[in-house]
C-alpha cells in the first residue's frame, strides 16, 4: 500500500532519509514516544521503564520526549533493549531512539569579514540597484530589483508580523535588533531554556542566525549597521543547530509557538555534498504539516527554506526533503548581475530567487554580526532565504488573512524572470516562465503587496493520488538503452483523494534502484507539454541504496490542467566505474495537489 494512502502521515515515508552515511550514527539517551491518554499516563509509562518524561514535543499531538538517566548521553550503539521495553507497554503506540543528524548552515566557507562597523546603507545594493546612499526613497531602478523600496513607499514595513530564525541562536542584545526582538517567538532547544543567545566561541562560528536576523528586521534609521527589509517586524530566534540535531529538536523548533510566529526562516538542511538524500523524519514532518494546517490560527505557518549550496558538488535540492516539501517556500540565489552563483543548486521544487553573493568579485549581503558588529560578507542561499522571509512579512502586513498557499500563489504570479540569465527558462502550460535555477524568478515585494491587498483566498487544497506502478507489481527494468518511459492518462479518477482541476504542486513518488544512485536523470512531462527535470546526475553520489518512496516535487506545472497524457522518463547515465546492470523502478505514485475550481 502506498504511503500516500495514510490519512495523517501520507507523505512522511516519502521524505524519510535515504542518506548515505560516511560516519557512524551517534545515538542519544533520548526517545520520542507516542502515548495516548495525556501527560499523567506518559509519566506513568516513563517511571515504569526508568525514563524521565520531559513533556510534549508537538502541541495537540501525543508525542513525548523521554530520556534515560542511566544511559550514556551519546553512544555509537543503539539501545535495542530499552526500545523493546517501551514497545511492550500497551500504552505505547510508537517509539524511536534519537540519533544526531548532520545539518549544515547554508553560508559559504570563505568570509573575509573586512567591512567596517559603521552604517551601511550605501552598500545594500540588493534593495535598490541604484544603491541607497541615505535612507530616502529613490526612484525605482530599471535593473532587476526586488521592489523593496517601492513596497516601503506604500507603507509596508512588517508591522504586526513575527518572524523567527531557526538556527544557531540570535544575539538579541545587538543594538540593531534589540528593539524588534520578540522573546515569545524565541527559545533555546539546545540548552532547553528561553534565551536563544548564541554560544560564544573564539571563531565566532555561531554568527549565522544573527546575520540572518539582521536581514529581516534590523532597526531602521538608527545609525547602526544596516536596515532589515521588514524593519518594523518582530524578530525571534530558535537556537537549535548548536548541538545534537535530532528529530525531536527539529519537531520542537518547527512547531514552536505557531500561533505567535507567522514566518519561520531556515537557512540549513542536510549536507550539500552531492551524495546525501535526506529529509524530515516523523516529528519534523508532522510539525510542518500541522504548521500549515493549524499555525497562524488556521491560516498556516509560512516556512521559508534555503534551497542549498551544493552547486560545486552538482547537488540537486530535490534530494533535500525540506527544500522540496510542498509545505516550504524554497528560495534560490542570484548574483548582483543576475547570474547563477557557483554554489547554487538547481531543482524543480524551487519557487523563486532573491539576491545573494557570487564569486569573489561580486557583492555580498550586509547585515548584523556577533559582538554588536556589522558585516558586508553574508553569503550563499543562507542569505537569500531571510530576504524572502522579510518580503513575506511585508506581504502579510498588507493582508494578514493570507494562507500559506496564498503566499505561494502570489510568489508564482509576481516573481520576475527578466534579467536573470540562464538557458534553462521554459514556458509552462499556464504561460509562465520557470526554470530549475531561479524558479519563477526574482521576488518582487512591490508587486506582491499590491496583489496581496485584494487577494481572494485560494480554494481548498485537493489531493489526488494515482498509483501508476504499485509495489505489488513486477518492477520495470531500464532497457538496454539505459532508459525507461512510463506513459499514462490522468482522468478525474484518483486511487485515493479528490480530483484536481488546476495544479499546484506535483510529486512523483518513486522507488528506484541501480548500482550507482548518482547516474539517474528523471524527467516528468505534463499533458500541457511542460517537462520538469526532477533529477540530474550527481557526480559524487555513488550509493547503491537508490530511492525508497522518495517524493520528487515540481512547481513547474502550477495552474495547468492535469488531465491527459503524463510521461515519466528515467535515464541511467553510462558510468565506466559500474557494471552494465540496468536500474529498476518498482513503485510510482503520481500525487497531484491543487484545486477543484
Amino acid at each position: 500500500v502506498s504511503c500516500c494512502l495514510l490519512a495523517n502521515l501520507f507523505c512522511y515515508v516519502c521524505c524519510r532519509s535515504n542518506a548515505t552515511n560516511t560516519k557512524s550514527d551517534v545515538y542519544l539517551n533520548e526517545w520520542a514516544v507516542e502515548i495516548y491518554g495525556g501527560n499523567d499516563v506518559a509519566d506513568e509509562v516513563a517511571a515504569a521503564h526508568g525514563f524521565v518524561n520531559h513533556g510534549l514535543i508537538i502541541k495537540s499531538k501525543d508525542f513525548y520526549r523521554f530520556s534515560h538517566p542511566k544511559l550514556k548521553k551519546r553512544s555509537l550503539d543503539s539501545s535495542y533493549e530499552h526500545l523493546q521495553n517501551l514497545l511492550t507497554n500497551k500504552k505505547v503506540t510508537w517509539a524511536k531512539q534519537q540519533n544526531a543528524k548532520r545539518r549544515v548552515k547554508r553560508d559559504l566557507d570563505f568570509d573575509p569579514n573586512t567591512g567596517p562597523n559603521d552604517p551601511k546603507w550605501s552598500r545594500m545594493w540588493y534593495l535598490d540597484k541604484h544603491r541607497l546612499t541615505v535612507f530616502v526613497f529613490q526612484a525605482p531602478s530599471q535593473d532587476p530589483n526586488m521592489g523593496v523600496v517601492e513596497a516601503w513607499k506604500l507603507g509596508y514595513t512588517g508591522k504586526g508580523v513575527s518572524v523567527s530564525i531557526l538556527d544557531d541562536g540570535i544575539e538579541h542584545t545587538h543594538p540593531d535588533l534589540h528593539a524588534n526582538y520578540d522573546a515569545s517567538a524565541s527559545y533555546d532547544m539546545n540548552d532547553h531554556d528561553s534565551d536563544p543567545m548564541p554560544r560564544a566561541t573564539w571563531t565566532n562560528e555561531n554568527r549565522h542566525g544573527t546575520r540572518c536576523a539582521g536581514e529581516v528586521a534590523a532597526v531602521a534609521n538608527n545609525g547602526v549597521c544596516s536596515i532589515g527589509i521588514a524593519f518594523d517586524a518582530k524578530i525571534g530566534g530558535i537556537r537549535m543547530l548548536d548541538g545534537d540535531v535530532t528529530d525531536i529538536v527539529e519537531g520542537l523548533s518547527l512547531s514552536h509557538e505557531n500561533n505567535i510566529i507567522d514566518i519561520y526562516s531556515s537557512s540549513w538542511g542536510p549536507d550539500d555534498d552531492g551524495k546525501t538524500v535526506d529529509g524530515p523524519a516523523k516529528l519534523a514532518y508532522i510539525a510542518l504539516k500541522q504548521g500549515v494546517n493549524k499555525g497562524r490560527n488556521g491560516k498556516g505557518s509560512i516556512f521559508v527554506w534555503a534551497s542549498g549550496n551544493g552547486g560545486r558538488y552538482q547537488d540537486n535540492c530535490n534530494c533535500d526533503g525540506y527544500a522540496s516539501s510542498i509545505y516550504t517556500l524554497s528560495i534560490s540565489s542570484a548574483t548582483e548581475h543576475g547570474t547563477i552563483p557557483w554554489y547554487s543548486e538547481a531543482c524543480s521544487s524551487t519557487f523563486a530567487t532573491t539576491y545573494s553573493s557570487g564569486s569573489w568579485q561580486h557583492e555580498n549581503i550586509v547585515t548584523t554580526d556577533l559582538n554588536h558588529g556589522c558585516t558586508e560578507s553574508h553569503t550563499g542561499t543562507s542569505a537569500s532565504a531571510p530576504l524572502a522571509a522579510a518580503i513575506c512579512a511585508l506581504v502579510l502586513e498588507s493582508n494578514p488573512n493570507l494562507t500559506w498557499r496564498d503566499m505561494q500563489h502570489i510568489v508564482v504570479r509576481t516573481a520576475k524572470p527578466d534579467g536573470l540569465h540562464t538557458s534553462g527558462w521554459i514556458q509552462n502550460g499556464a504561460g509562465r516562465k520557470v526554470c530549475n535555477s531561479f524558479g519563477y524568478g526574482l521576488l518582487d515585494a512591490h508587486a506582491m503587496v499590491q496583489l496581496a491587498r485584494n487577494w481572494t483566498t485560494a480554494p481548498d487544497q485537493k489531493q489526488c493520488n494515482i498509483t501508476v506502478i504499485s509495489a505489488e507489481e513486477s518492477p520495470k527494468f531500464l532497457k538496454s538503452t539505459r532508459s525507461l518511459k512510463v506513459s499514462f492518462q490522468v482522468t478525474s479518477d484518483c486511487t485515493v483523494g479528490q480530483p484536481v482541476e488546476r495544479l499546484e504542486h506535483v510529486q512523483a513518488e518513486l522507488t528506484l534502484r541501480n548500482e550507482r544512485r548518482g547516474d539517474f536523470t528523471i524527467l516528468l512531462t505534463s499533458p500541457m507539454g511542460t517537462t520538469s527535470q526532477l533529477l540530474e546526475p550527481r557526480l559524487y553520489d555513488s550509493s547503491s541504496e537508490g530511492f525508497t518512496k522518495w517524493a520528487f516535487m515540481t512547481t513547474h506545472s502550477w495552474d495547468e490542467d492535469p488531465h491527459g497524457l503524463w510521461i515519466l522518463e528515467i535515464r541511467q547515465e553510462y558510468n565506466p566505474s559500474t557494471s552494465q546492470l540496468t536500474g529498476t523502478l518498482s513503485l510510482f505514485n503520481l500525487v497531484l495537489y491543487g484545486t477543484s475550481e
